[in-house]
């Protein structure tokens, strides 16, 4: 699977979230409608952001309608359905895969014993 940031892959934004005028589809009228897409710059070389009011963040140097960034929302997609089914969670201090908890903070998770930048392929939701 590709990373989708300039330095790290996914990764959740914090449970405090801004909101912009949204485009309601991906750049094309076929494209999932109703999940609000929001263009704006994002922070730490991250491309896009799940969040879990359902909107998707993608950042605004992703060309709209291009190959990356379809490949881009379909990763994001992913999540948005992990986290609606239950099997993602996430707050400022923590993610949650599968019922398992592991701690969060300044862009890393601790994960088997290690402080890993969020978005990695080490972590199980972004192998999928």
């Amino acid at each position: 699977m590709r990373k989708f940031t300039k330095n790290t892959g996914f990764k959740l934004p914090s449970s405090r979230t801004t909101s912009q005028e949204p485009s309601l589809h991906f750049g094309n009228e076929e494209a999932s409608p109703g999940t609000p897409l929001y263009r704006k710059k994002l922070d730490g070389g991250i491309l896009a952001e799940a969040n879990k009011d359902g909107t998707i963040y993608v950042d605004e140097s992703v060309e709209p309608g291009s190959e990356k960034e379809r490949e881009i929302l379909m990763h994001e997609m992913k999540h948005l359905t992990d986290i609606k089914v239950g099997r993602l969670a996430y707050e400022d201090e923590w993610i949650k895969w599968d019922g398992q908890k592991y701690p969060r903070e300044k862009g890393k998770i601790l994960y088997e014993g290690e402080w890993v930048a969020e978005g990695e392929k080490v972590f199980p939701w972004e192998r999928r």
